[in-house]
């Protein structure tokens, strides 16, 4: 993806310091990774509603959600899923430059996509939180369905079947959901921040 050379960034008179000071709390991104069926999603979701009855302001962006609108031109292939995580790397930072703790919700299989979005934000705003659960537990979660159907042959490229998760190396925190309950996942992550 090239820049365009007629554009140029505006810095808003807002700072984001100035609207952290506002809001009574520092912004980041938390970008929880793993297969499908891991929970991701759920601990995110879980997890924005503990801090926003702590008064937190918050937003998650859900794989699925951004698929409908954003990527929704991008299909599965290896290629798109990298521009998919790139757009999302930039929403993230966006946000949390709005002042928001941003909770980002997607398998992100490449560890050097994820990496990439790391570098995008300043040194300790983003958190990685893997959420970890073997094969077997996601594919038995499977509520979609979608595990079912890639190993019938139905879904090409599905992580964990037929195209590859690569598990963080150096993530912040990782998280068993497939042994801790969600109460105890969101206070893990809630002793990271």
């Amino acid at each position: 993806m090239t820049q365009s050379l007629n554009t140029v960034w505006h810095h808003a008179i807002v700072t984001r310091e100035q609207r952290e000071a506002q809001n009574g709390h520092k912004s980041c991104v938390l970008w929880f990774t793993g297969l499908s069926g891991a929970g991701k999603s759920t601990l995110a979701h879980a997890v924005e509603e503990r801090l926003h009855q702590m008064d937190f302001r918050t937003f998650v962006l859900d794989g699925d959600n951004i698929r409908h609108g954003l990527s929704s031109n991008l299909s599965f292939s290896e290629d798109d899923r990298r521009e998919n995580i790139r757009r999302i790397g930039e929403v993230a930072k966006l946000v949390m430059e709005a002042g928001v703790m941003v909770m980002t919700a997607f398998i992100s299989p490449f560890r050097t996509d994820r990496e990439a979005v790391r570098k995008l934000m300043p040194d300790g705003d983003f958190f990685e939180i893997y959420c970890k659960a073997s094969l077997e537990t996601c594919e038995a979660r499977d509520v979609k369905g979608f595990y079912k159907r890639a190993r019938a042959g139905e879904i090409r490229n599905y992580t964990g079947i037929d195209s590859p998760y690569q598990a963080p190396e150096e993530a912040e925190i990782i998280i068993h959901t497939d042994i801790l309950s969600i109460d105890e996942s969101v206070e893990e992550v809630l002793r990271l921040l």
